[in-house]
Protein backbone atom coordinates (compact mmCIF):
# COMPACT_ATOMS: atom_id res chain seq x y z
CA UNK A 1 0.00 0.00 0.00
CA UNK A 2 1.51 3.25 -1.17
CA UNK A 3 1.95 5.87 1.57
CA UNK A 4 0.39 9.24 1.33
CA UNK A 5 2.02 12.82 0.57
CA UNK A 6 2.10 14.15 3.26
CA UNK A 7 -0.01 18.18 3.02
CA UNK A 8 0.60 20.96 5.59
CA UNK A 9 -2.66 21.55 6.65
CA UNK A 10 -4.32 25.15 6.10
CA UNK A 11 -5.96 26.68 8.75
CA UNK A 12 -8.13 30.01 8.28
CA UNK A 13 -9.44 32.09 10.95
CA UNK A 14 -13.53 32.73 10.26
CA UNK A 15 -15.41 34.81 12.42
CA UNK A 16 -19.06 34.07 13.02
CA UNK A 17 -21.88 35.39 15.21
CA UNK A 18 -20.75 33.04 17.92
CA UNK A 19 -20.06 34.55 20.99
CA UNK A 20 -16.44 34.30 22.08
CA UNK A 21 -14.79 35.46 25.45
CA UNK A 22 -15.46 39.31 24.59
CA UNK A 23 -19.24 38.80 23.95
CA UNK A 24 -20.54 38.79 20.42
CA UNK A 25 -18.95 39.94 16.88
CA UNK A 26 -19.31 43.85 15.99
CA UNK A 27 -22.00 43.58 13.00
CA UNK A 28 -20.19 44.49 9.94
CA UNK A 29 -20.12 48.34 9.05
CA UNK A 30 -21.85 49.26 5.76
CA UNK A 31 -21.99 51.99 3.56
CA UNK A 32 -24.76 52.03 1.01
CA UNK A 33 -24.65 55.67 0.17
CA UNK A 34 -23.26 59.13 0.45
CA UNK A 35 -24.83 62.05 1.27
CA UNK A 36 -28.15 59.68 0.68
CA UNK A 37 -27.11 59.00 -2.92
CA UNK A 38 -26.74 55.43 -3.20
CA UNK A 39 -23.02 54.10 -3.64
CA UNK A 40 -24.67 51.94 -6.86
CA UNK A 41 -25.97 55.10 -8.78
CA UNK A 42 -21.94 56.71 -8.42
CA UNK A 43 -20.42 53.74 -10.17
CA UNK A 44 -23.80 53.84 -12.96
CA UNK A 45 -22.97 57.39 -13.65
CA UNK A 46 -19.31 58.18 -12.76
CA UNK A 47 -17.66 54.57 -13.27
CA UNK A 48 -15.38 52.67 -10.89
CA UNK A 49 -13.19 53.71 -9.24
CA UNK A 50 -14.60 57.28 -8.31
CA UNK A 51 -13.61 59.29 -5.55
CA UNK A 52 -16.38 61.15 -4.49
CA UNK A 53 -16.72 64.36 -1.21
CA UNK A 54 -19.09 65.47 -0.05
CA UNK A 55 -20.17 69.64 0.47
CA UNK A 56 -21.65 68.89 3.64
CA UNK A 57 -18.77 67.46 5.73
CA UNK A 58 -16.74 69.45 4.74
CA UNK A 59 -18.52 72.67 5.78
CA UNK A 60 -19.32 71.11 8.89
CA UNK A 61 -15.87 69.99 9.89
CA UNK A 62 -14.23 73.16 9.16
CA UNK A 63 -17.04 75.37 11.14
CA UNK A 64 -16.84 72.62 14.07
CA UNK A 65 -12.77 73.36 13.80
CA UNK A 66 -13.58 77.28 14.03
CA UNK A 67 -16.34 76.81 17.01
CA UNK A 68 -13.64 74.97 19.05
CA UNK A 69 -10.82 77.89 18.69
CA UNK A 70 -12.64 80.88 18.15
CA UNK A 71 -15.17 79.66 21.69
CA UNK A 72 -11.24 79.52 23.46
CA UNK A 73 -8.98 82.67 21.67
CA UNK A 74 -10.57 85.70 20.21
CA UNK A 75 -8.69 86.16 17.11
CA UNK A 76 -8.36 83.23 14.92
CA UNK A 77 -7.53 82.93 11.38
CA UNK A 78 -7.44 79.20 9.44
CA UNK A 79 -5.61 78.98 5.81
CA UNK A 80 -6.47 76.26 3.89
CA UNK A 81 -3.93 73.98 3.67
CA UNK A 82 -3.22 73.85 -0.58
CA UNK A 83 -0.64 70.75 -0.89
CA UNK A 84 -3.96 68.39 1.28
CA UNK A 85 -5.93 68.86 -1.48
CA UNK A 86 -5.87 71.79 -4.03
CA UNK A 87 -8.86 70.75 -6.87
CA UNK A 88 -10.37 74.18 -7.17
CA UNK A 89 -13.75 73.24 -6.15
CA UNK A 90 -12.43 71.64 -2.53
CA UNK A 91 -10.43 75.07 -2.16
CA UNK A 92 -13.35 77.13 -2.62
CA UNK A 93 -15.36 75.38 -0.68
CA UNK A 94 -12.94 76.26 2.20
CA UNK A 95 -12.44 80.31 1.09
CA UNK A 96 -16.01 80.81 0.99
CA UNK A 97 -15.83 79.92 4.61
CA UNK A 98 -12.97 82.10 5.17
CA UNK A 99 -9.72 80.71 5.16
CA UNK A 100 -7.00 82.15 3.97
CA UNK A 101 -4.50 79.89 1.15
CA UNK A 102 -1.78 78.50 2.75
CA UNK A 103 1.13 77.37 -0.40
CA UNK A 104 4.14 76.21 -0.58
CA UNK A 105 5.24 76.75 -3.86
CA UNK A 106 4.79 79.06 -7.08
CA UNK A 107 2.40 76.79 -8.64
CA UNK A 108 -0.15 76.73 -5.69
CA UNK A 109 0.50 80.00 -5.20
CA UNK A 110 -0.86 80.37 -8.82
CA UNK A 111 -3.74 78.98 -8.28
CA UNK A 112 -4.64 80.74 -5.18
CA UNK A 113 -4.71 83.52 -7.41
CA UNK A 114 -6.96 82.32 -9.90
CA UNK A 115 -9.58 81.05 -7.40
CA UNK A 116 -9.34 85.23 -6.31
CA UNK A 117 -7.68 84.94 -2.94
CA UNK A 118 -6.27 88.54 -2.38
CA UNK A 119 -2.58 87.78 -2.37
CA UNK A 120 -2.59 89.61 1.33
CA UNK A 121 -4.49 86.69 2.81
CA UNK A 122 -1.91 83.51 1.34
CA UNK A 123 0.95 82.51 3.73
CA UNK A 124 3.87 81.58 1.52
CA UNK A 125 5.65 78.52 2.66
CA UNK A 126 8.45 75.84 2.06
CA UNK A 127 12.13 75.11 1.22
CA UNK A 128 11.96 76.44 -2.46
CA UNK A 129 11.42 79.65 -3.56
CA UNK A 130 12.73 81.28 -6.49
CA UNK A 131 13.51 84.82 -7.05
CA UNK A 132 10.72 84.93 -9.50
CA UNK A 133 8.18 83.37 -6.72
CA UNK A 134 9.95 85.74 -4.26
CA UNK A 135 9.15 88.91 -6.77
CA UNK A 136 5.28 87.13 -7.17
CA UNK A 137 4.83 87.28 -3.50
CA UNK A 138 6.12 90.74 -2.98
CA UNK A 139 3.90 92.03 -5.61
CA UNK A 140 1.14 90.58 -3.92
CA UNK A 141 1.98 91.52 -0.43
CA UNK A 142 1.58 87.95 0.84
CA UNK A 143 3.55 86.98 4.30
CA UNK A 144 6.05 85.05 3.15
CA UNK A 145 7.64 82.23 5.69
CA UNK A 146 11.38 82.11 5.12
CA UNK A 147 12.60 79.25 5.75
CA UNK A 148 16.41 79.18 6.01
CA UNK A 149 19.32 82.35 5.97
CA UNK A 150 19.72 82.18 2.11
CA UNK A 151 16.31 82.50 1.34
CA UNK A 152 16.69 85.47 3.82
CA UNK A 153 19.21 86.54 1.72
CA UNK A 154 17.85 86.72 -1.25
CA UNK A 155 14.92 88.49 -0.32
CA UNK A 156 16.74 90.99 0.91
CA UNK A 157 18.48 91.29 -2.34
CA UNK A 158 15.36 90.97 -4.24
CA UNK A 159 13.41 93.70 -1.92
CA UNK A 160 16.11 96.32 -2.84
CA UNK A 161 16.27 95.34 -6.52
CA UNK A 162 12.30 95.98 -6.23
CA UNK A 163 12.21 98.82 -4.11
CA UNK A 164 9.64 97.57 -2.37
CA UNK A 165 8.95 95.84 1.30
CA UNK A 166 8.45 92.33 1.71
CA UNK A 167 6.27 91.14 4.43
CA UNK A 168 7.87 88.77 6.52
CA UNK A 169 7.52 85.93 9.35
CA UNK A 170 10.15 83.17 10.03
CA UNK A 171 9.84 79.00 10.44
CA UNK A 172 10.75 77.88 13.33
CA UNK A 173 11.70 74.50 14.63
CA UNK A 174 11.94 73.52 18.18
CA UNK A 175 11.67 70.55 20.93
CA UNK A 176 7.94 70.28 21.70
CA UNK A 177 8.87 67.11 23.34
CA UNK A 178 7.56 65.00 20.43
CA UNK A 179 9.79 62.02 18.38
CA UNK A 180 10.70 62.45 16.36
CA UNK A 181 11.52 66.17 16.51
CA UNK A 182 10.89 67.83 12.98
CA UNK A 183 14.32 69.98 12.33
CA UNK A 184 14.33 69.81 8.68
CA UNK A 185 12.32 73.39 8.28
CA UNK A 186 13.27 76.69 9.68
CA UNK A 187 15.69 77.98 12.22
CA UNK A 188 15.58 76.23 15.27
CA UNK A 189 14.61 77.80 18.86
CA UNK A 190 16.75 75.85 21.36
CA UNK A 191 20.40 76.58 19.68
CA UNK A 192 19.61 80.63 18.98
CA UNK A 193 19.21 80.30 14.90
CA UNK A 194 15.47 81.93 15.27
CA UNK A 195 16.65 84.70 17.03
CA UNK A 196 19.40 85.92 14.91
CA UNK A 197 17.09 85.86 12.30
CA UNK A 198 14.64 88.09 13.96
CA UNK A 199 17.53 90.59 14.21
CA UNK A 200 18.71 90.09 10.73
CA UNK A 201 15.18 91.02 9.24
CA UNK A 202 14.42 93.93 11.76
CA UNK A 203 17.93 95.34 10.42
CA UNK A 204 17.10 94.99 7.25
CA UNK A 205 15.61 98.39 5.68
CA UNK A 206 13.08 96.67 3.33
CA UNK A 207 11.63 93.75 5.50
CA UNK A 208 8.59 93.91 8.02
CA UNK A 209 8.49 90.98 10.43
CA UNK A 210 5.08 90.31 11.08
CA UNK A 211 4.76 86.56 12.88
CA UNK A 212 6.19 83.69 13.91
CA UNK A 213 5.73 80.06 12.16
CA UNK A 214 6.06 76.59 13.32
CA UNK A 215 5.04 73.31 12.17
CA UNK A 216 6.12 70.57 14.65
CA UNK A 217 5.43 67.41 12.74
CA UNK A 218 2.32 66.03 11.07
CA UNK A 219 -0.54 63.24 12.72
CA UNK A 220 0.19 64.88 16.00
CA UNK A 221 -1.69 62.39 18.33
CA UNK A 222 -0.54 64.64 22.09
CA UNK A 223 -2.54 68.20 22.04
CA UNK A 224 0.45 68.98 24.66
CA UNK A 225 3.04 69.61 22.18
CA UNK A 226 1.36 71.92 20.56
CA UNK A 227 0.98 74.12 24.14
CA UNK A 228 5.02 73.92 24.16
CA UNK A 229 5.09 74.91 21.29
CA UNK A 230 3.07 77.97 21.26
CA UNK A 231 4.91 78.86 24.37
CA UNK A 232 8.02 79.34 22.79
CA UNK A 233 6.65 80.99 20.40
CA UNK A 234 4.82 83.72 22.99
CA UNK A 235 8.24 83.80 24.69
CA UNK A 236 10.10 84.95 20.99
CA UNK A 237 7.24 87.33 20.61
CA UNK A 238 7.99 89.05 23.76
CA UNK A 239 11.91 89.35 23.61
CA UNK A 240 11.48 90.92 19.74
CA UNK A 241 8.91 93.38 22.36
CA UNK A 242 11.33 94.08 24.76
CA UNK A 243 14.47 94.56 22.54
CA UNK A 244 12.74 96.53 19.62
CA UNK A 245 9.38 97.90 21.34
CA UNK A 246 7.52 96.10 18.94
CA UNK A 247 4.52 93.61 18.66
CA UNK A 248 4.27 91.29 15.89
CA UNK A 249 0.85 90.52 14.67
CA UNK A 250 0.42 86.54 14.41
CA UNK A 251 1.31 83.22 15.82
CA UNK A 252 1.30 80.43 13.25
CA UNK A 253 1.40 77.18 14.62
CA UNK A 254 0.88 75.35 11.44
CA UNK A 255 -0.49 71.87 11.09
CA UNK A 256 -0.31 68.32 11.27
CA UNK A 257 -3.40 67.29 13.56
CA UNK A 258 -4.32 63.76 13.39
CA UNK A 259 -7.52 62.97 11.34
CA UNK A 260 -9.65 60.05 12.52
CA UNK A 261 -7.69 57.44 10.17
CA UNK A 262 -5.93 54.65 12.13
CA UNK A 263 -2.12 54.34 11.78
CA UNK A 264 -0.30 51.01 10.73
CA UNK A 265 0.84 49.39 14.32
CA UNK A 266 -1.63 51.68 15.75
CA UNK A 267 -2.92 49.42 18.71
CA UNK A 268 -6.79 51.30 18.99
CA UNK A 269 -8.71 52.77 15.95
CA UNK A 270 -8.09 56.81 15.14
CA UNK A 271 -11.58 57.56 16.22
CA UNK A 272 -11.22 56.22 19.84
CA UNK A 273 -7.59 58.10 20.08
CA UNK A 274 -7.28 61.07 18.08
CA UNK A 275 -7.66 64.33 19.82
CA UNK A 276 -10.28 66.16 19.04
CA UNK A 277 -10.47 70.05 17.97
CA UNK A 278 -11.17 71.16 21.64
CA UNK A 279 -8.35 69.47 22.59
CA UNK A 280 -5.89 71.02 20.20
CA UNK A 281 -7.40 74.20 20.94
CA UNK A 282 -7.45 74.15 24.81
CA UNK A 283 -3.81 73.65 24.33
CA UNK A 284 -2.81 76.39 21.85
CA UNK A 285 -4.92 78.93 23.57
CA UNK A 286 -3.92 78.35 27.37
CA UNK A 287 -0.58 78.81 26.19
CA UNK A 288 -0.84 82.00 24.75
CA UNK A 289 -3.26 83.33 26.55
CA UNK A 290 -1.10 82.28 30.10
CA UNK A 291 1.85 83.80 28.73
CA UNK A 292 3.38 87.23 29.26
CA UNK A 293 1.75 88.65 26.15
CA UNK A 294 -0.39 91.79 27.42
CA UNK A 295 -4.31 90.76 26.46
CA UNK A 296 -4.14 94.15 24.55
CA UNK A 297 -1.51 92.50 22.16
CA UNK A 298 -2.48 89.07 21.85
CA UNK A 299 -1.55 88.06 18.18
CA UNK A 300 -3.67 86.84 15.46
CA UNK A 301 -3.52 82.73 15.62
CA UNK A 302 -2.92 81.35 12.52
CA UNK A 303 -3.87 77.79 11.81
CA UNK A 304 -3.15 75.66 8.58
CA UNK A 305 -4.45 72.33 9.40
CA UNK A 306 -5.77 70.31 6.41
CA UNK A 307 -5.71 66.83 7.23
CA UNK A 308 -8.38 67.15 9.64
CA UNK A 309 -10.49 68.87 8.02
CA UNK A 310 -10.64 66.91 4.81
CA UNK A 311 -10.42 63.52 5.78
CA UNK A 312 -13.33 62.28 7.15
CA UNK A 313 -15.12 64.69 3.82
CA UNK A 314 -13.25 62.16 0.81
CA UNK A 315 -14.59 58.39 -0.33
CA UNK A 316 -13.27 56.07 -2.99
CA UNK A 317 -15.73 53.78 -4.72
CA UNK A 318 -14.44 50.86 -5.34
CA UNK A 319 -15.46 47.48 -7.58
CA UNK A 320 -14.34 43.81 -6.76
CA UNK A 321 -12.25 42.23 -10.01
CA UNK A 322 -11.43 39.14 -8.20
CA UNK A 323 -11.18 36.99 -5.18
CA UNK A 324 -8.45 34.37 -4.64
CA UNK A 325 -6.83 32.44 -2.37
CA UNK A 326 -2.64 32.58 -1.74
CA UNK A 327 -0.87 29.51 -1.24
CA UNK A 328 -1.10 29.56 2.12
CA UNK A 329 -5.07 29.68 1.90
CA UNK A 330 -5.18 33.25 2.80
CA UNK A 331 -8.26 34.79 1.40
CA UNK A 332 -7.51 37.44 -1.40
CA UNK A 333 -9.29 40.45 -3.05
CA UNK A 334 -8.34 42.66 -5.96
CA UNK A 335 -10.36 45.76 -6.38
CA UNK A 336 -10.08 48.20 -9.18
CA UNK A 337 -8.18 50.77 -7.28
CA UNK A 338 -4.63 50.89 -6.42
CA UNK A 339 -1.82 52.53 -4.25
CA UNK A 340 -1.62 54.66 -7.03
CA UNK A 341 -4.65 56.62 -6.21
CA UNK A 342 -4.40 55.76 -2.52
CA UNK A 343 -0.92 56.97 -1.40
CA UNK A 344 -2.22 57.41 2.34
CA UNK A 345 -2.61 53.37 2.04
CA UNK A 346 1.32 53.11 2.86
CA UNK A 347 0.79 54.46 6.29
CA UNK A 348 -2.95 54.10 6.91
CA UNK A 349 -5.27 51.11 7.51
CA UNK A 350 -7.57 52.54 5.43
CA UNK A 351 -11.20 51.74 6.52
CA UNK A 352 -12.90 49.52 3.58
CA UNK A 353 -16.37 48.44 3.71
CA UNK A 354 -19.33 46.66 1.16
CA UNK A 355 -22.02 48.74 0.19
CA UNK A 356 -24.53 45.91 0.79
CA UNK A 357 -25.70 43.74 3.41
CA UNK A 358 -23.24 40.58 3.38
CA UNK A 359 -22.71 37.79 5.20
CA UNK A 360 -21.94 37.92 9.30
CA UNK A 361 -18.91 35.18 8.13
CA UNK A 362 -15.42 37.22 8.54
CA UNK A 363 -11.92 35.71 7.41
CA UNK A 364 -8.94 37.63 7.55
CA UNK A 365 -8.16 39.27 3.79
CA UNK A 366 -5.63 40.93 2.06
CA UNK A 367 -6.82 43.80 -0.94
CA UNK A 368 -4.97 44.09 -3.71
CA UNK A 369 -5.12 46.98 -5.99
CA UNK A 370 -5.16 46.16 -9.98
CA UNK A 371 -1.76 47.40 -10.68
CA UNK A 372 0.67 44.76 -12.13
CA UNK A 373 3.30 45.24 -9.00
CA UNK A 374 4.11 43.45 -5.76
CA UNK A 375 3.17 46.51 -3.64
CA UNK A 376 0.28 47.55 -4.46
CA UNK A 377 -1.52 46.53 -1.13
CA UNK A 378 -4.32 48.47 -0.39
CA UNK A 379 -4.93 46.60 3.02
CA UNK A 380 -2.52 43.86 3.98
CA UNK A 381 -5.01 42.38 7.02
CA UNK A 382 -8.56 43.29 7.39
CA UNK A 383 -11.25 41.33 8.96
CA UNK A 384 -13.65 40.40 5.72
CA UNK A 385 -17.04 39.06 5.20
CA UNK A 386 -17.87 37.19 1.72
CA UNK A 387 -18.04 39.32 -1.12
CA UNK A 388 -18.51 38.45 -5.11
CA UNK A 389 -17.03 40.03 -8.35
CA UNK A 390 -18.42 43.05 -9.39
CA UNK A 391 -19.69 44.30 -5.65
CA UNK A 392 -18.60 48.01 -4.82
CA UNK A 393 -17.02 48.77 -1.87
CA UNK A 394 -16.04 52.13 -0.64
CA UNK A 395 -13.25 53.37 1.65
CA UNK A 396 -13.70 56.16 3.79
CA UNK A 397 -11.43 58.45 4.87
CA UNK A 398 -9.65 59.45 1.38
CA UNK A 399 -9.85 63.44 1.34
CA UNK A 400 -6.36 64.25 2.52
CA UNK A 401 -3.34 64.15 0.04
CA UNK A 402 -4.84 61.18 -2.18
CA UNK A 403 -5.55 63.80 -4.75
CA UNK A 404 -2.85 65.35 -4.44
CA UNK A 405 0.09 62.47 -4.63
CA UNK A 406 -2.24 60.43 -6.84
CA UNK A 407 0.10 58.67 -9.82
CA UNK A 408 -0.76 58.43 -13.59
CA UNK A 409 0.61 55.04 -13.43
CA UNK A 410 -0.53 52.01 -14.87
CA UNK A 411 -4.27 53.31 -15.55
CA UNK A 412 -6.05 56.30 -15.59
CA UNK A 413 -7.25 58.81 -12.80
CA UNK A 414 -10.75 58.83 -12.43
CA UNK A 415 -13.54 60.65 -12.09
CA UNK A 416 -13.68 63.20 -8.94
CA UNK A 417 -17.36 64.19 -7.79
CA UNK A 418 -18.84 66.40 -5.30
CA UNK A 419 -22.19 66.40 -3.63
CA UNK A 420 -23.13 70.01 -3.28
CA UNK A 421 -25.58 71.31 -0.27
CA UNK A 422 -28.72 70.51 -2.34
CA UNK A 423 -27.02 66.66 -2.81
CA UNK A 424 -26.83 67.31 -6.76
CA UNK A 425 -23.43 65.79 -7.99
CA UNK A 426 -20.74 67.22 -9.98
CA UNK A 427 -17.90 66.20 -11.53
CA UNK A 428 -14.83 68.64 -10.57
CA UNK A 429 -11.77 66.59 -12.34
CA UNK A 430 -12.91 64.23 -15.29
CA UNK A 431 -11.27 61.08 -15.74
CA UNK A 432 -7.86 60.82 -18.09
CA UNK A 433 -7.68 59.50 -21.28
CA UNK A 434 -5.62 58.98 -23.67
CA UNK A 435 -5.40 62.25 -25.36
CA UNK A 436 -5.31 64.25 -21.75
CA UNK A 437 -2.01 62.01 -21.01
CA UNK A 438 -0.18 62.37 -24.56
CA UNK A 439 -1.13 66.14 -25.29
CA UNK A 440 2.00 67.23 -23.59
CA UNK A 441 4.35 64.58 -25.57
CA UNK A 442 6.66 65.06 -28.37
CA UNK A 443 7.31 62.21 -30.39
CA UNK A 444 10.57 63.03 -33.08
CA UNK A 445 9.88 59.95 -34.94
CA UNK A 446 6.44 61.33 -36.39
Amino acid sequence: MKKSTYEKPIISKITTGVPGKFGLSTKQKIIAEIDSIPVAKFVEEFGSPVFVFSEKKIRETYNDAKRAFETRYPKVQFAWSYKTNYLDAVCSIFHDEGAWAEVVSGFEFEKALSLGVNGANILYNGPEKSKQDLMLAIDHNASIHIDHFDELYLLIETTRKMNKKARVAIRINLDAGIYPMWDRFGFNYENGEAWNAINRIMLAENLELIGLHTHIGTYIMTASAYGIAASKLSNLMIATHRKFDYWLKYIDLGGGFASKNTLKGAYMPGSETCPSFDDYAEAISNAIISSEIPHENLPVLFLETGRALIDDAGYLITSVLANKRSTTGRKTLVIDAGVNLLFTSFWYNLGVFPSREVTDFMEDTTIYGPLCMNIDVVREAINFPQIKTGDQLVIERVGAYNVTQWMQFITYRPNVVLIDLEGKTHIIRKKENLETIKKNEFNPKK
